[in-house]
């Protein structure tokens, strides 16, 4: 397995980049975008960059299941798993902010074991294997050490929305005792924190394609990315990441209501 996991690491990395690249050919103008049934934006470089990674995949592992965001699922049952959003905060891409992503995560066995997030408008790329660490553009990626929420920066996408839920109440909470909080949210938010720049990211609703690199991600730097009812899946619906040392303490202040 250990091999194995390196071989998709590389590739997942490599074809990461390469999305990214084909991405950043229309980054920067204000584009138009489509709403999906479901309500999420698309944008010409969602398509192109989902349409490169599953003909990069399908090349060289024709045997692979693909799920992605624009496309669904294909070869479903198959050992080994890709899920890919080719480009995660559609909205902010869409108006130029560079805190866009695109997230690739690899399941053997049902098993998350590879996670690859690349920001390619700030040349920042994160990306971890089971048993191979988390690396930060090249770099050993380590979450923080702080162990107080009073002492943390804690993140989500959107207050409101958050307030809105079940949760809001606790998310509050973690708000007002923070040391400050920000919406520096979608992918990036997970990021932040599994490189050490934030302790809390909190993401009342997610699909397995936002989640997809979080488990692995997160667990290779130190952290835990869990749904917010504590289970360890891309496939939870929600997300929070923490530097682990404060994850029991954010999920019983989000389940209190």
């Amino acid at each position: 397995m250990h091999d194995e996991v390196a071989e998709l690491l590389a590739a997942a990395v490599e074809w990461g980049r390469e999305a990214g690249e084909l991405t950043m050919r229309y980054y920067g103008h204000r584009l138009q975008f489509e709403d999906k049934l479901d309500g999420t934006p698309v944008t010409v470089a969602d398509r192109g960059s989902e349409k490169l990674l599953r003909e990069r995949i399908a090349a060289r592992f024709p045997d692979h299941a693909v799920l992605g965001e624009e496309y669904g699922e294909s070869n479903p049952g198959a050992r080994v798993r890709w899920v890919l959003d080719p480009v995660d905060a559609t909205r902010a891409f869409a108006r130029g902010v560079p805190i866009f992503g695109v997230l690739i995560g690899i399941e053997v066995a049902g098993e998350p074991v590879v996670g690859v997030a690349n920001f390619p408008a700030l040349g920042e790329l994160v990306a971890g294997g089971r048993g191979h660490g988390c690396w930060w553009n090249g770099e050993r990626a380590r979450v923080s050490d702080t162990d107080r929420i009073e002492d943390s920066l804690v993140l989500t996408t959107d207050v409101e929305r958050v307030l809105k839920r079940p949760e809001g109440m606790g998310y509050r909470r973690l708000q007002v005792r923070a040391l400050f909080a920000r919406t520096w949210g979608d992918c990036y938010g997970h990021c932040l924190v599994a490189t050490g720049r934030a302790e809390v990211m909190v993401d009342p609703v997610m699909a397995s394609w936002d989640a997809g690199p979080f488990p692995v991600i997160l667990t290779e730097a130190g952290g835990r990315f869990t749904s917010i009812t504590g289970e360890f899946t891309m496939h939870g619906t929600s997300g929070v990441s923490t530097n682990g040392r404060l994850h029991e303490e954010v999920l019983r202040e989000l389940a209190a209501g």
